[in-house]
């Protein structure tokens, strides 16, 4: 489901993860903990670790800086650094047996921002000729490197400095090709300039540690794994455990400094089942936290798992949905999703004024673009919703500017956009939304996406009000989609400006009172200005998803909140489906002839 293609596939939401409250008492917690003394020793080598690299960047930083503001036919102007040092734990297991275990793997990544020119016009300057399926900026002077692991001085500053000569030279070549451009293309629609000026950070915490007992989580995950041997229905499935310990250290020529950490430790596990017509169900789900002893007990992860198995089961033997639009109700997590794609996407600043961007909301500014009701903000601020972590959580964006709570709707209204530091027509300056994972780029992205509304009923309620909108439109069922697991959204000019959604469970409600019933096979489709002004009313139910959202800077973690909603029209399509039927054989556990022999 990754890509990272801009034009086309704006966001792939590659992991979707259910909301998690805190743990009750019976929670596991990590056994094995460290003696108060060692902890103290692994703190002070942390510090050590820390000063040696974050030295190391600002002497060759200086250096650099003030040689090269003097050098080539466009000095430098802006020069930044950042270095991410990546712990990571991988295990998954199918059938009650590992398949993959992969030991704590250690990786630092350097990227070097370098601008030449002026903040008005730089190297980073999008050219109307450049190919619209690149990656932003991946020609624009900024440069990736693999670095040494190890704590040594010059051997860091040797990697930095070799890094800031490559991305100099092509930042150089760069910018003639941006001056050249201005020559022989016609005014853009968006003047504005390609780098902000922004205040100086200083924020230096003790880095998280990483300790996590493998073996305990290895037979975890082959107990959890083996589950799935009752059920001769699911023919692939797999449990996977991941840890990830992300040490992020960030300097510029502009006097910032930052140095954090974060810890994510997640669950998940996927099924697979084949209907007799062929066509291929799965469903997903997974439990997230920052620390290990906020993760679910076994026995909550067995239900976790039992439950993802037995609603597969059910949806390979219902019936096959047909082509639909009307009205819906979206529960909670799946009306998130559904934001997220439709409009968050839209609201990322950078692409207002690309002009190989369809720019839905560019022009709509103080005019209303959803029901008066219905508010939308961004919050990567807040660590929790109510007792949910939150995945977009974040103190400092990936260049160095604070996280900002962001109106993006109020009451109706468009207000403002998603803000990096490059700036667009009315906006000068970042919200702190500037995100990227470490092989890539900062630009605009989602942290917490928030969706609220004045028009609250009761669930029970807003289900009768589909009921009696269904009537009123003439239709004999309508639609609830309970869980959505991602999807992607396009943008550009060159594609039309539309989503795609894949729901998980769908059941249908029949206008003349009949029980639901569970379908299958369908995709949500359609374009963003029709779907958001048919929102009709919301439910009090708040909830939350979490997620890793895939686009052009990587993939960085996300969520979205939202109450159910009720809308007027929504389109749905089927899915695509393959010509064999299911396994021909049993799987060998249940294969009842080989005890005949």
């Amino acid at each position: 489901m990754k890509s990272t293609t801009l034009s086309r596939v704006l966001c792939s939401l590659i992991v979707l993860l259910s909301g998690i409250s805190l743990p009750s008492q019976g929670a596991a917690s990590e056994s094995g903990q460290k003696s108060e003394s060692s902890q103290k020793t692994d703190g002070q080598k942390n510090e050590s670790a820390q000063k040696v690299v974050l030295d190391s960047m600002h002497k060759e930083l200086d250096r650099s800086f003030e040689k090269l503001k003097k050098a080539g036919d466009a000095p430098v102007y802006y020069l930044g650094y950042r270095l991410y040092d990546v712990d990571s734990l991988y295990i998954s297991g199918e059938y009650g047996a590992l398949t993959r275990n992969v030991v704590p793997d250690h990786d630092r990544i350097l990227n070097v921002d370098l601008r030449v020119g002026s903040p008005k016009i730089d190297n980073t300057h999008r050219s109307r000729d450049s190919d619209a399926f690149s990656v932003v900026r991946s020609s624009a002077g900024s440069s990736r490197l693999f670095v040494p692991l190890e704590n040594n001085e010059l051997a860091l500053r040797q990697a930095i400095w070799l890094e800031t000569d490559d991305a100099f030279k092509q930042a150089q070549q760069q910018f003639a090709r941006v001056q050249a451009g201005k020559e022989v293309n016609v005014t853009e629609e968006d003047s504005s300039d390609d780098f902000s000026t922004e205040t100086a950070q200083k924020f230096t915490v003790e880095p998280k540690a990483f300790d996590v007992d493998q073996e305990k989580w290895k037979a975890i995950v082959k107990r959890l794994s083996a589950i799935y041997k009752n059920y001769p229905e699911i023919y692939d499935s797999s449990v996977i455990f991941t840890a990830k310990l992300t040490k992020r250290y960030l300097v510029n020529n502009e006097g910032s400094e930052i140095a954090d950490s974060r810890t994510d430790y997640r669950l998940y596990t996927m099924a697979q089942a084949r209907a007799e017509d062929g066509m291929d169900m799965w469903l997903y789900d997974d439990v997230a936290a920052v620390k290990l002893d906020e993760m679910p007990s076994e026995e909550e992860l067995t239900k976790l798992i039992n439950g993802v198995a037995d609603n597969l089961v059910k949806l390979s033997k219902a019936p096959k949905a047909d082509p639909y639009v009307g009205p819906a109700i979206l529960r909670s997590k799946a009306a998130g999703v559904f934001f997220h794609e439709v409009f968050g996407h839209r609201m990322e600043g950078h692409r207002q004024k690309d002009e190989k961007e369809g720019r839905t909301f560019t022009k709509q500014m103080n005019h209303e673009v959803m029901p008066e009701f219905i508010s939308v903000l961004d919050d990567p601020t807040l660590k929790t919703l109510g007792n949910i972590h939150l995945n977009g959580f974040y103190e400092y964006d990936d260049e160095g500017v604070p996280a900002q709570k962001v109106t993006l709707v109020d009451k109706g209204v468009l207000k403002s956009f998603l803000m990096s530091r490059s700036p667009v027509e009315g906006f000068p300056n970042s919200n702190g939304h500037g995100r990227c994972d470490p092989k890539y780029n900062p630009v605009a992205r989602m942290g917490n996406l928030m969706v609220k509304s004045e028009k609250t009923v009761p669930y029970e309620d807003l289900r009768q009000m589909l009921i009696d909108e269904l009537k009123k439109q003439k239709k004999s069922y309508g639609l609830v989609f309970d869980d959505i697991a991602g999807g992607f959204t396009t943008t550009s000019t060159r594609a039309g400006q539309m989503y795609s959604l894949q729901p998980l469970i769908v059941t249908k409600v029949f206008a003349d009172g009949r029980p639901d019933q569970l379908v299958r096979g369908v995709k949500i489709v359609g374009t963003p200005l029709t779907a958001l002004e048919k929102i009709i009313c919301a439910a009090d139910d708040d909830g939350t998803f979490n997620g890793i959202c895939g686009a052009e800077s990587g993939s960085v973690p996300v969520s979205a909140s939202s109450p159910s909603l009720l809308v007027g029209a929504i389109e749905v399509e089927l899915k695509e489906k393959r010509a064999d039927k299911p396994p021909i054989l049993p799987p060998p556990l249940f294969d009842k002839s080989e005890d005949k022999k």
